[in-house]
């Protein structure tokens, strides 16, 4: 789990035979970390995102610069210590996420990643036949107070009216294929609300008992930033955590996505959206998740 290319200096003119090199890597060992990249800018980091497929906004939070890079910031939902897969609550979720360090604090501020592919990998036999044949439904509509008891007022006024301006609902399988591995991976993390088909208390006990193995230490990595550093890692097979221990110090990271597919489980069946009606339009580009190819929950 985890692994630091060097060598490389990113960008939108690395060579075709690299950019593979680099992409194969991610696959391999889920994320990946190169040092002293602080030649990259808003445009290059955007340019670089493009070798490896179809930048995407964030379905409701704005762009810092008007087109894809998400502020990573501690005022601005840097502090959510939580474990998640990014934008789950759509059903093309992003394949990989590539994370640009600007500003770090002088301690602290460590993310940790972990493999979702190890995690199922890692289930007694009886729980994977489980998770196998479980689906759940995501959204961005979570209880961000109960995640973070102490944030001030402002963040969670920031939380209502910004993260959560359109409620998504999409029902995913707990276990995807993937589509270039092949190997069969975990989408849990704190987007998913509820399991189909269990009383709420089972449903949660049986998250909590799956998520307790994508938190083993033994799936997992934790990088400790420097300006300059990136990280990319396959969305699709992994879920990562900011830790929230830098105090008021400034922490800012800049993030670019770029488009995933719809999830297909273990039986064939692909994720649904069932709410909104459709996956609604940024200020700029398509949105994450748009490449629904139909993928709606049927009335």
């Amino acid at each position: 789990m985890g692994a630091v290319i060097a060598g490389v200096r990113l960008g939108g003119d690395l060579d075709a035979a690299t950019v593979a090199a680099v992409r194969a890597a991610v696959l391999e060992h889920k994320v990946v970390f190169f040092r002293d990249q602080q030649h990259l800018d808003a445009e290059s980091h955007e340019a670089f995102g493009r070798l490896l497929g179809t930048p995407v906004a964030h379905p409701t939070v704005p762009s810092v610069d008007g087109r894809y890079a998400l502020g990573i910031d501690n005022d601005h939902g840097g502090r959510a210590n939580q474990w998640h897969t990014d934008v789950t609550f759509v059903p093309a979720y992003p394949a990989f996420s590539l994370l640009r360090a600007e500003v770090i604090p002088p301690y602290g501020g460590n993310t940790l990643w972990s493999s979702t592919a190890a995690a199922y990998a890692g289930l007694p036999e009886p729980l994977r036949v489980l998770a196998d044949g479980l689906r759940g439904i995501h959204t961005n509509d979570y209880d961000y107070a109960a995640v973070r008891p102490n944030a001030p007022t402002a963040a969670l006024e920031q939380h209502r009216k910004v993260f959560t301006a359109v409620t998504f609902r999409t029902e995913h399988p707990v276990v995807r294929v993937h589509p270039e591995t092949g190997e069969r991976t975990l989408i849990l993390g704190n987007f998913l609300q509820k399991l189909l088909g269990f009383r709420s208390r089972d449903s949660r006990a049986l998250i909590d008992i799956l998520q307790s193995h994508v938190e083993l230490p033994e799936n997992t990595v934790r990088w400790q930033w420097r300006a300059g550093d990136v990280a990319i890692w396959d969305n699709r097979a992994t879920q990562h955590y900011g830790v929230d221990d830098s105090d008021d110090h400034e922490r800012t990271l800049r993030r670019v996505t770029v488009d995933g597919d719809v999830p297909v489980g273990v039986d064939g069946r692909r994720s649904v959206l069932i709410a909104p009606e459709a996956v609604p339009e940024p200020a700029y580009g398509i949105a994450s998740g748009a490449s629904t190819d139909g993928a709606l929950a049927q009335s």
